[in-house]
């Protein structure tokens, strides 16, 4: 498996087939990718393809303020999963921040992304806030009120 540093055709290629990507909720994450991600942020936007296609992709961000690393995206197509493409995608964006000095990795999901949740409990994640009714950890109110959300981090 390789990763690589995404490429503007990748970056268009995903634009074209976040339905395979996102399913039904594809619509919804559209607008998250927004072509900032790749022109001013592309050094830690990566890849993983299988025959010249993206089948796997992570969007980090280093925060300007803390040595926090933020993944802001990461998606693997429905029939590429299970073969680790994630926790290598995270892996190799971890190693990146880790050579600048950054000591923690942040993602960020809504309690209703199930798989989200627990693929990154899996890769080591812990979960801040306090526990919702469904037993999830949430941030209350973060994204707005009554927008809670699940807050994923791990020292690096």
């Amino acid at each position: 498996m390789n990763i690589n540093q995404m490429q503007l055709e990748d970056f268009f290629e995903i634009k074209q087939s976040l339905q395979q990507f996102w399913h039904e909720r594809h619509q919804y994450f559209e607008p998250y990718h927004r072509p900032i991600l790749f022109y001013e942020f592309g050094d830690t936007a990566y890849v993983i393809k299988e025959k010249g296609e993206v089948v796997a992709y992570l969007f980090g961000l280093l925060s300007q303020t803390i040595k926090t690393a933020y993944v802001h995206l990461i998606a693997v197509k429905s029939d590429c999963q299970k073969h680790g493409y994630g926790r290598s995608l995270y892996d190799h964006f971890i190693a990146f921040a880790k050579i600048r000095g950054y000591t923690k990795v942040k993602a960020i999901t809504s309690p209703k992304n199930i798989v989200s949740v627990k693929f990154h409990q899996k890769i080591g994640m812990m979960l801040l806030g306090d526990v919702n009714p469904e037993g999830i950890p949430v941030v209350k109110d973060y994204a707005g009120p009554g927008e809670d959300r699940v807050v994923f981090e791990k020292e690096i």
